[in-house]
């Protein structure tokens, strides 16, 4: 088609900087077409790059140039000074970092704290990056160049959407991407070289992607394979995003140089062989010692076959790692590399996939590409190439400088950079920008753990170019940054009155007069009363029951007949429940009760009074000193076989034959059916709190059993 020689703005430029040549691609966008106006190709002279790293600088700087120079002829004298540019997946580093964070209480979820737990999975995967590579921050810096978040959790669920739930707890796996700094520096170098500006950063898997896979096929499970000449490029799709990137370092090379050794000839005539390999008439070549020789294609294919299907399985395997263990759907296949004859067939076979899933992308990906340059045809070579300049309008990427407390710090821009960025990349750890927590505290109540947690610090303070900001404020570059860690917060505290188990009062009928009196606790095998700080690993039992002894003090009587408890002769070491019966018939002399059946106060307080009844009430009849209680202070046990009635789902039930009665009990005696589960779990429960099988248990309880949903 004819040259065109004015063009709209902006006029895209991008570079692929291959193994085996430099591409250069000049484009505009127009609407939902791409537009290329100039293409240009160079084949290096000798091995500058090597499985696409670059080994000479000056000399692919050269070449870049020739390209450059090229371009601007087809261009009509036209300057070109702003590049696109891409890496190889040779170097790239991927992990999955889980970022979650826990708060104070229920809270509903914006997009800043979706997109803090983010970059916390992004700082996470670098650290797995740097670990698994065995290095620290300060051996090697590596920048993130893209992250995809693979998964999100709500109170360590998985959920699609967190914005606008509420909960305590969210969190993010992120699948993060990461290039080492001597990478960048060198593509810079070379660039920079040839009097080019990097406008535009990003990796040759995304740039093969933008092209080979629209949007909406990334719904399915699809690897997209580029395959160059000294690396094959894997990027995995399911579900709407991108889950694994992967590379591994065979490619076009390994084949150029079986041919090489095969007969015997330079590393340009090799390449010669390999791409005349799919022409049906013999070929002419010399071998290094001059002689010319004829070949047959199908001849030089055998040869190569073992390569091309060792590369194949390893492409395979790869791929089925990347994507859980599972082989994908499909693979769209790119790259000059992948057009070598019944490559895509023993893929298919590797991947066990029909040939037809497993095919190069070329003509049919570019719908939305024209060209308007002569003797180029829409191939799989240019798929890469015209992604890097595709990529320019998703984001521009370059590296800038900003300042954090005094310091230079140079960033990546993705095009998305915020303070935590910044933050990160200076070497400031997470735990300092998010508002740390106090100490929790853990004790026991009635033999169960409880955790009260710390109070929650305050954030870290933020001022960009002295204004107040938040940590995910977009940043830009020679930004001044000043961070004030963030605080801990007080450790856990609370008062033994402040307990629900605490809150409450017992009934008791003395006489047939109801009488009220406090619950009371049990410390340690000590006495406390409702203004005790509790402390972490204490023990704490709350008394259900009176003795009848610590009834009678709190009373101030002093019965001298035969004291009944429900009807049945009663000792002082008898335990008196809720709503349990004392009487006498004896004539007893009474202080003076008030109206609300309390006794009279001493000079003593009433906290030093029920620490005495508490007190009194641990001592044998010898005055040695005894438990309160079996779960609490020590083993106490009746010494006679009695009756117990109980409350077991809302039916009456008495227990009967034994000198004390643990859950189990109650379970045989409704004959609950355990012998096939009908929930998720079973729920046992006394006076509504959860029981284990072996807990005692006493007169008059409340007992639930049943199946949870």
């Amino acid at each position: 088609m004819a040259v065109m020689t004015k063009y709209p703005e902006p006029l895209i430029f991008g570079l692929d900087i291959g193994t085996r040549s430099i591409v250069g691609t000049v484009g505009y966008k127009e609407a939902d077409k791409f537009n290329v106006v100039a293409m240009a190709v160079k084949f290096h002279d000798s091995r500058s790059m090597i499985d696409g790293q670059i080994h000479d600088i000056n000399k692919v700087s050269d070449d870049i140039l020739y390209v450059k120079n090229s371009l601007e002829k087809q261009l009509g004298g036209r300057k070109l000074h702003d590049v696109c540019i891409a890496a190889a997946g040779r170097v790239l580093k991927t992990a999955i970092g889980h970022g979650d964070y826990e708060f104070a209480e229920n809270t509903e979820v914006t997009q800043e704290y979706i997109h803090s737990i983010d970059l916390i999975g992004v700082e996470k995967a670098h650290e797995l990056v740097l670990e698994q590579l065995n290095e620290s921050s300060e051996d090697t810096k590596y920048y993130c160049v893209g992250y995809t978040v693979i998964k999100y959790y709500l109170n360590d669920y998985e959920i699609l959407n967190l914005e606008g739930h509420k909960g305590t707890k969210i969190g993010a796996d992120v699948l993060a991407t990461f290039l080492p700094e001597e990478v960048v520096s060198s593509l810079y170098t070379a660039v920079e070289k040839a009097g080019l500006y990097v406008a535009n950063l990003t990796l040759e898997p995304i740039a093969a992607i933008n092209v080979a896979i629209p949007e909406n096929f990334r719904l399915l499970n699809i690897a997209l394979l580029d395959v160059g000449a000294g690396t094959s490029d894997i990027c995995i799709t399911r579900d709407g995003s991108i889950i694994g990137y992967g590379m591994i370092p065979s490619a076009g090379d390994e084949i150029t140089e079986t041919i090489i050794k095969k007969y015997l000839v330079d590393f340009d005539t090799a390449e010669k062989l390999k791409m005349s390999s799919s022409k049906k008439k013999a070929i002419t070549y010399k071998d290094i010692m001059g002689i010319s020789h004829k070949v047959m294609p199908d001849e030089i294919l055998k040869t190569v076959n073992s390569v091309k299907v060792e590369i194949a399985k390893k492409v395979a395997k790869k791929i089925i790692e990347l994507n859980g263990g599972v082989t994908v759907s499909a693979v769209f296949v790119v790259g000059g590399g992948g057009k070598l004859d019944g490559f895509t067939d023993e893929l298919a076979h590797n991947l066990k996939l029909p040939a037809e899933r497993v095919a190069l992308r070329g003509q049919e990906v570019m719908n939305n590409i024209n060209f308007y340059v002569e003797d180029i045809k829409k191939d799989p070579l240019y798929v890469t190439p015209i992604g890097i300049c595709l990529n320019y309008f998703d984001q521009k990427n370059n590296f800038i400088f900003v300042n954090v407390n005094g310091e230079r710090v140079k960033l990546y821009n993705n095009d998305r950079l915020t303070i935590f960025d910044a933050a990160v990349q200076y070497g400031l750890p997470n735990e300092n920008l998010f508002p740390k927590r106090g100490k929790d505290m853990t004790f026991k109540i009635n033999g169960k753990s409880r955790i009260v947690r710390g109070y929650t610090g305050e954030a870290a303070v933020i001022r960009k170019n002295g204004d107040i900001v938040g940590m995910n404020s977009v940043i830009e570059a020679n930004d001044r940054i000043e961070i004030e860690e963030s605080t801990a917060g007080e450790p856990a505290d609370i008062l033994l009155g402040s307990l629900p188990e605490y809150d409450g009062k017992l009934d008791f009928i003395v006489n047939d007069v109801k009488i009220t009196c406090p619950k009371f606790a049990v410390v340690n095998g000590n006495p406390e009363i409702e203004s005790y700080k509790i402390k972490d690993g204490d023990n704490i039992i709350m008394q259900s029951y009176y003795l009848l002894e610590q009834l009678l003090t709190y009373m101030d009587v002093k019965p001298e007949g035969t004291i009944y408890v429900n009807n049945q002769k009663a000792n002082m070491k008898d335990k008196i429940y809720e709503n349990f019966v004392v009487s006498w018939s004896d004539e007893v002399t009474y202080d003076d009760l008030p109206e609300d059946n309390e006794p009279k106060k001493k000079k003593s307080s009433k906290n030093d009074r029920i620490k005495g009844i508490i007190d009194k009430g641990k001592k044998e009849d010898n005055g040695s000193e005894a438990a309160t209680d079996e779960a609490a202070v020590a083993d106490e046990k009746p010494a006679e076989i009695f009756d117990m009635h109980i409350i077991i789902n809302n039916r009456p039930y008495t227990l009967s034959g034994k000198n004390e009665y643990r859950f189990v009990d109650a379970m045989d005696a409704c004959e609950f059916d355990m012998s096939t589960m009908k929930g998720s779990s079973l729920a046992t429960k006394v006076d509504g709190y959860p029981a284990n099988f072996i807990d005692l248990i006493h007169e008059g309880a409340n007992i639930e059993i049943y199946w949870e949903k």
